[in-house]
């Protein structure tokens, strides 16, 4: 069998090599129409690009980048596998910072070596040094603004609303708020909206904090709350609020029954969890989607603009009615 190549896809479809070479290096410049008819033959033919030679030719590597904070926290894995799909052709390169804010800097500098762009995903570095190692590199923040690069982030505000609106509709007047880490961009974003909708009820706000964010951080967390007469509380995520369930029932206080939690991100153990959590879901394939679209301008080199997408209010068990 004679090996396919990009002239005999263009002989079958009567257009010119050049079309056909575009249609796999620079899709942006070939219709859609005709790209789609491309693709198609290429593959009924069983065409392989020769990857690594247009690579070469155009200085591309077909990489890009993605920086997480911390492989082992639920929120990651999902979005990692939602990054992977949306990413259509192109490689994803995982690097975890495993907690450490120092060490995304080098982590960022080995990346631009080896990708087109860069994804950071909540990053836990300032935003001056996470803008002086990305320098002129293609990047797109996920879950966090950062002044001056593209970001994509899930706006909490209005789901963290519903969810102290439901609160409130079960009796609870009595709220404590613990507090994520200080300096998080997506803690300081959710303390702002629960204080913001406490300010306009007549519920009487506890903050207690700032906790880790973790489970460990949870179980801290349930600590501080039996020493208040607070009957409902906010943790920053549902991994915190499982530490929170957790250091509750050790002292013999059950959710709902003694108390209410609320998480945040509905991540997979939010629904595994006794009771289950009732919390605010992120739109991961959106996220994912979006922060791929924008890489990709930015890799062509556009200025993406930023995109804020709203997150749901969840209610499950872990929410019932104040005794």
């Amino acid at each position: 069998m004679a090996k396919v190549t990009i002239y005999s896809i263009a002989e079958e479809l009567g257009v010119h090599a050049s079309t056909v070479s575009r249609a796999f290096s620079r899709p942006d410049l070939v219709k859609d129409d005709v790209r789609q008819r491309v693709l198609e033959t290429a593959d009924r033919l069983g065409f392989q690009p020769n990857r690594t030679a247009r690579r070469l030719a155009t200085g591309s590597t077909g990489a890009v980048g993605l920086l997480v904070p911390d492989i082992t926290n639920p929120f990651f894995p999902p979005l990692v596998r939602e990054i992977q799909a949306a990413a259509g052709e192109s490689t994803v390169i995982l690097v975890d910072a495993q907690g450490d804010a120092d060490a995304e800097a080098s982590l960022i500098a080995r990346l631009r070596a080896q990708t087109d762009g860069i994804l950071l995903a909540s990053p836990l570095a300032s935003d001056e040094a996470l803008r002086e190692a990305i320098g002129s590199m293609p990047t797109v923040v996920l879950n966090r603004e950062v002044e001056g690069i593209p970001s994509v982030v899930c706006d909490m505000t209005s789901a963290l609303h519903d969810a102290g609106d439901h609160v409130r509709a079960l009796g609870h007047t009595r709220v404590a708020l613990l507090s994520g880490t200080i300096g998080s961009w997506a803690a300081e974003q959710r303390r702002a909206a629960i204080r913001t909708w406490a300010a306009g009820t007549d519920v009487v706000l506890t903050e207690l904090g700032p906790f880790d964010a973790s489970y460990e951080g949870g179980r801290a967390a349930a600590e501080a709350l039996l020493n208040t007469d607070t009957t409902a509380a906010f943790a920053f995520d549902d991994l915190t609020a499982c530490g929170v369930i957790a250091g509750l029932a050790d002292s013999g206080q059950r959710v709902p029954d003694d108390r209410s939690v609320i998480g945040c991100d509905d991540v997979l153990l939010a629904r595994a969890v006794t009771p289950s959590l009732s919390t605010v879901s992120t739109p991961n394939e959106r996220l994912a989607e979006e922060a791929m679209s924008a890489m990709h301008a930015a890799i062509a080199g556009d200025r993406p603009s930023n995109v804020r997408l709203e997150g749901e209010f969840i209610p499950r068990q872990s929410s019932g009615q104040a005794r």
